[in-house]
């Protein structure tokens, strides 16, 4: 029996303000002030990326879990880490 299906994500460039990610044929930027978590990770880290489900982003060297909806329109998810920096 096959295992689970996984979607393709990748990271296409990492700079000072943020990173792209391309998931099929979109392609969104991450920025780093809105989303701080991934802030001091390394490119190892920021790069190794799994997108489980449609709607499931997963950095496992990271820990971090992230809504694909999140991404798309940040205002609409309000909450935000407290480890800025």
């Amino acid at each position: 029996m096959p295992g689970p299906t996984t979607l393709a994500a990748e990271v296409t460039h990492i700079s000072k303000h943020g990173f792209w990610l391309l998931l099929a044929d979109e392609e969104l930027l991450v920025p780093f002030d809105q989303f701080p978590w991934f802030r001091k990770g390394t490119i190892e880290q920021i790069s190794e990326v799994q997108w489980p489900s449609p709607d499931h982003l997963y950095w496992p060297m990271l820990d971090i879990d992230l809504s694909v909806q999140s991404i798309r329109n940040p205002s609409s998810f309000p909450l935000v880490s407290g480890a800025a920096g």
